[in-house]
């Protein structure tokens, strides 16, 4: 089940907010009574979506934030830009076959 910040984040992009601040625009609280978050504080211009437009985002947000993992995964094992330039100067076949191969080991949806 997708995140309840990444639906959001999903329908204010669709509706022209290209940023949501968690801090101060939406404001989400779990009470853990076992129902999950909810929002509790809306202060961007547009309405605030209801369940079900929230969970028509659920097969998006989940691809999303499944990517976000897959991406942040290549990040650590890609390495450092200047160890990648070093070895792409000494051997930029081997430095394709290694980026091809964490590519391949983390494919995204």
């Amino acid at each position: 089940m997708a995140n309840l910040s990444t639906k959001i984040k999903m329908y204010a992009e669709a509706n022209g907010v290209s940023n949501v601040d968690f801090m101060k625009d939406v404001m989400l609280q779990d009470d853990s009574n076992g129902q999950g978050a909810y929002i509790k504080e809306w202060n961007l211009d547009i309405a605030q979506p209801t369940d079900a437009q929230l969970a028509s985002y659920e097969t998006a947000a989940n691809t999303a934030e499944a990517n976000a993992t897959v991406d942040a995964t290549r990040r650590s094992q890609y390495g450092s830009w200047g160890d990648q330039l070093d070895e792409i100067y000494h051997d930029i076949d081997a430095w394709k076959t290694r980026i091809q191969g964490v590519k391949d080991n983390n494919p995204k949806s």
